[in-house]
């Protein structure tokens, strides 16, 4: 028995077969020797000679359906009334027991896009999500005997793994750096889904090799509603580093004011000259409008 049994669950191992190129010399000699051995039998009606033909033919026949063809990167799933044999990956003409029904399995790599899913993120947002998983046979007898279809069964198991994930993360995070999002931490999401999806492939002897969320955006009944909270976000970003680096600025150029130097003097300012004049220089560089300055053609008191 080539079967080995793990769990309950059929895994690959090799099958016995053989270079098909010496079962196919050595069935056309038969062939020939048969036609040779019908022709003198019927001519002196030598009725052995006849027979050994009649059973060279047919042995001709079995032999002739142990042949199969295997391409590079493909294998033979080998079984004889219904139990398994084992696997044959060797690549060319091959010749096994005839009795064995030859089921063959591309062991190339695949790829294919889900559809795109509605669903909801981690905080109850409708989100359209879709990815690219890249995948292949490793295990043979597992992907003909673990499921009923291996290439339908990764697909419905790529689809539900892309809705699960989607719902364990929100889409977007706004303010809060500290959560892992879709949109924002795409490696450890297209890792998290690869490590998901190999889970549930393991049973059909598959070997998903990469995964990428594709498509990802907003439902359309919130997509305008988010635009604006993310542009309001960003807003109120820009804003903040506006204002910190005008702070920065007017504390410079209060203290160049008093302190002075390269041979100009200094400016005294008291504390109510230094809050209307950080007050001003706010506004002109804080503001995101033009601003019109107001020329005071009078003298300070003292």
């Amino acid at each position: 028995m080539t079967v080995r049994e793990t769990n309950q669950q059929i895994v690959e191992a090799p099958a016995r077969s053989r270079g098909g190129i010496p079962w196919l010399l050595g069935d056309i000699v038969m062939l020939l020797g048969s036609i040779a051995l019908f022709i003198f039998g019927g001519i002196n009606a030598n009725f052995w000679l006849i027979a050994v033909a009649i059973v060279l033919s047919l042995a001709v026949v079995v032999v002739s359906i142990g042949f199969y063809m295997i391409q590079p990167n493909q294998s033979a799933v080998l079984t004889l009334f219904g139990d398994y044999r084992g696997s044959d990956q060797n690549p060319g003409l091959r010749w096994a027991n005839p009795l064995y029904i030859k089921k063959k399995v591309s062991l190339r790599v695949r790829n294919f896009t889900t559809e795109t899913s509605k669903v909801n993120d981690a905080r109850g947002n409708p989100i359209e999500i879709a990815a690219v998983v890249v995948w292949r046979v490793t295990d043979t007898a597992r992907a003909v005997f673990g499921v009923d279809n291996f290439t339908n069964y990764v697909q419905i198991q790529s689809e539900s793994a892309v809705r699960q994930l989607a719902r364990l993360y929100p889409y977007d995070a706004f303010d809060d750096t500290d959560v892992t999002t879709l949109i924002g931490d795409t490696s450890e999401i297209n890792q998290d889904l690869l490590v998901e999806l190999q889970d549930r492939a393991d049973d059909a002897g598959v070997e998903i090799m990469e995964t990428r969320i594709t498509d990802l955006a907003y439902a359309p009944e919130i997509a305008e509603s988010m635009l604006r909270r993310q542009q309001a976000a960003a807003i109120v970003a820009a804003r903040k580093k506006i204002v910190e680096g005008a702070v920065l600025m007017v504390r410079d150029a209060v203290a160049g004011l008093e302190e002075g130097g390269d041979g100009h003097d200094s400016i005294a300012l008291d504390e109510d000259r230094k809050a209307t004049f950080a007050a001003n220089l706010m506004t002109v560089i804080a503001s995101d409008q033009p601003t019109n300055p107001v020329v005071n053609v009078g003298t300070l008191s003292r």
